[in-house]
């Protein structure tokens, strides 16, 4: 039996088909989604995916808590706002789908960023994401301009955003660390929030639902055991 095609150090037990090769039985199930790309019709996914979204939110949320608290402090509440409306945006976007990346959030972060800029002359279209991050952005600036960052102060907040996703993604250009951390954060410890995004995904933008995913809010956030502490 050959070693497995990920560690080179057990032996691959199942044949994996994003690597063309076998792959033992723990790097599947660590990595699985977070680092390969695993196509729709391997068997092991639906056996595993919602365990590994529910380990990487378990990961993420206690980081994600120290940011919040991070952002409040350096941008105010309407920089937290902006990043609510970044994971909202997220979830709704990439719920149900196997095939995003992080790369895919990074990219549209910076991609709004750069068209927060003054200086900002459209030479090419946005990546798919980047446009509906940024339509989504625009139509809640405009509906409520007191209530979040507006484009003076959003290039510092998308910076964070930036380093923030990076952080927990990782160094593999395939990860999708963050975006299962989120769904699995979501799913599990705001499951009202879950409902409501997807039952908007047909709306033309965002509301953003009646509980907040922040910690720091002026509405009350759902609390859970091991979620974030009220305030």
């Amino acid at each position: 039996m050959s070693l497995c095609s990920y560690c080179s150090h057990r032996k691959g037990k199942r044949p994996c088909p994003a690597l063309g090769e076998s792959i033992c039985s723990p790097c599947c199930g660590t990595h699985r989604l977070a680092r390969i790309t695993c196509p729709t019709h391997c068997h092991y996914l639906d056996r595993g995916s919602n365990y590994q979204e529910k380990r990487l939110g378990e990961q993420l949320m206690p980081r994600r808590r120290d940011f919040y608290h991070e952002l409040e402090h350096l941008a105010g509440p309407k920089g937290v706002a902006l990043f609510n409306l970044i994971e909202v945006a997220t979830y709704r976007y990439f719920e149900g789908r196997q095939d995003g990346h992080d790369a895919e959030v990074i990219a549209a972060l910076q991609s709004l960023r750069r068209v927060l800029s003054p200086l900002y002359v459209l030479s090419s279209p946005l990546p798919v994401f980047a446009e509906y991050l940024k339509k989504e952005y625009e139509n809640f600036l405009q509906d409520h301009p007191q209530e979040i960052a507006d484009r003076d102060e959003a290039p510092q907040i998308l910076d964070y955003a930036v380093a923030f996703v990076t952080a927990f993604s990782g160094t593999d250009f395939q990860s999708r660390r963050f975006l299962n951390g989120l769904l699995g954060y979501v799913n599990a410890y705001h499951p009202s929030v879950a409902e409501q995004l997807r039952a908007q995904r047909n709306r033309r933008s965002i509301l953003l639902p009646s509980t907040s995913l922040s910690p720091i809010t002026s509405v009350p956030p759902i609390h859970r055991p091991n979620c974030e502490p009220p305030h």
